[in-house]
């Protein structure tokens, strides 16, 4: 198999993270780390496109051929082949609530800081033509929000999803590290919780990759 993934995109970074954390050596079960250069626009060469239509990193190919994208599908089918230790949730009830922890984050925390950086930040403007840098701004306000909720939520508990460490918090760590682009500093924003959590994570071996 190959993994293929970006240095410093904050989407093949949850894979990896993933990795680590459930303690899955990648060479060791066979699977190869491909990097792929996106400032050389490697992701949108004819080559990657027939394995990644839509050329997006990360992407996963299997010794038949078949290629897995999307993040939270990779990690679905990590989960399933790696079972232990549990990221996703051990039964029903439990996988749908870190599904929407994850989700949350995911849609409304890693994807506006997403928009905000490809948008605002000039050594993203090979990867973003055109940038808009108004709607930029715009989506930097709309994580704001979602960051002061969150740091509610690490209020009352020390984790995203609830008691546990999940595929949620990965996702939030790898989202916060990326806001460093757009300057964004929990602690400086007033939201201790949400940097005791980030700072807690960093200390993860998951966290150096």
């Amino acid at each position: 198999m190959k993994l293929y993934i970006a240095p410093r995109a904050p989407n093949p970074r949850r894979v990896q993270m993933f990795l680590v954390e459930k303690g899955i050596d990648p060479s060791a079960q066979g699977i190869e780390l491909v990097h792929v250069d996106l400032n050389a626009q490697e992701h949108k060469s004819e080559a990657f496109r027939a394995k990644s239509p839509l050329a997006r990193i990360p992407a996963l190919e299997f010794d038949d051929g078949r290629v897995l994208t999307e993040t939270r599908a990779i990690c679905t089918w990590l989960e399933g082949a790696y079972p232990e230790p549990n990221l996703m949730g051990a039964d029903a009830t439990e996988r749908a609530f870190i599904e929407m922890a994850d989700r949350r984050v995911e849609w409304y925390f890693m994807l506006p800081i997403g928009n905000c950086v490809r948008h605002t930040h000039p050594g993203l403007a090979p990867l973003e033509q055109p940038q808009f840098p108004e709607f930029g701004r715009s989506q930097g306000e709309k994580m704001r929000e979602t960051a002061v909720w969150l740091d509610g939520e690490l209020q009352r508990q020390p984790w995203i999803a609830g008691e546990r460490f999940t595929i949620a918090d990965i996702t939030a760590f790898c989202a916060l590290e990326f806001a460093r682009l757009m300057r964004f500093q929990a602690g400086e924003q007033g939201l201790p919780a949400l940097q005791a959590w980030r700072d807690r994570m960093a200390q993860r071996p998951s966290a150096r990759v």
